[in-house]
């Protein structure tokens, strides 16, 4: 993995279970094969029977649960809260977006179990950085889920996140204020909203992408839809 997807951080003692999970699971779930090309096929590593894979005390709290939120999609007051640490330009990101996300979209968030909160964390430099503060620019207009499925459609991030073809990925998503969309890009809070979700990974221990959060219970990798339909099962379970 380049040296630019990883971070130093000093690490809370109420978060060191899952910095330990996410560290180390997060990285051997999603480790490019070629280290010069980000998000190229690897292993995906079972963390479902890793240790310390049950839902750590402190982690349910990292939900926002924000009802205004236009980066999450399902009921603020969902009994399952998944949060999704995620970059454009990763590959297995894409492939949870295009293979696993829409049917638990279909199963659980349309049926008022699950609510998925996503969080920006480019770990791939400028050009995931410019994809990411894109995201939260279409997201101001109504437009991040439908910009999140352009960004990841198949063939997608080959084309780069350059400004001509972010301006191209507005348009497909139906942004209707381009020259806003353009303003918000650059804005100091689009800026400020990515560091946070970044800091807010890289203080989990997250050390690449996709990482999740279901209830407090870390998740690390694309995972097949079965290891996520067990672990939201298992939270709807519990919070009931």
């Amino acid at each position: 993995m380049p040296s630019s997807s990883r971070k130093p951080v000093i690490i809370g003692a109420g978060v060191a279970v899952a910095a330990l999970l996410l560290g180390l699971a997060s990285y051997t779930a999603t480790r490019p094969d070629d280290p010069a090309a980000p998000g190229t096929s690897g292993p995906v590593a079972d963390v479902s029977a890793a240790p310390g894979a049950d839902t750590v005390p402190g982690l349910e709290e990292y939900a926002r649960r924000d009802a205004k939120d236009p980066l999450a999609v399902g009921r603020a007051d969902a009994p399952v809260v998944m949060i999704e640490y995620a970059d454009f330009q990763c590959g297995f990101c894409g492939k949870f977006a295009r293979d696993t996300e829409p049917a638990l979209i279909r199963k659980y968030v349309d049926q008022g179990v699950l609510r998925i909160e996503w969080r920006n964390f480019p770990i791939f430099g400028e050009p995931s950085e410019n994809a990411a503060r894109a995201a939260w620019a279409a997201g101001q207009q109504g437009r991040f889920w439908q910009f999140h499925e352009a960004a990841f459609a198949e063939g997608a991030k080959e084309k780069g996140f350059s400004r001509d073809r972010l301006k191209t990925l507005a348009r497909q998503a139906g942004v209707p204020d381009l020259d806003r969309f353009a303003r918000d890009l650059d804005s100091e809070a689009a800026k400020a909203s990515v560091a946070k979700d970044q800091a807010e990974a890289y203080g989990l221990g997250a050390a690449s992408t996709p990482s999740f959060l279901i209830n407090g219970r870390p998740l690390a990798g694309a995972q097949p839809l079965a290891e996520f339909t067990q672990a939201i099962e298992a939270a709807y379970k519990a919070a009931k």
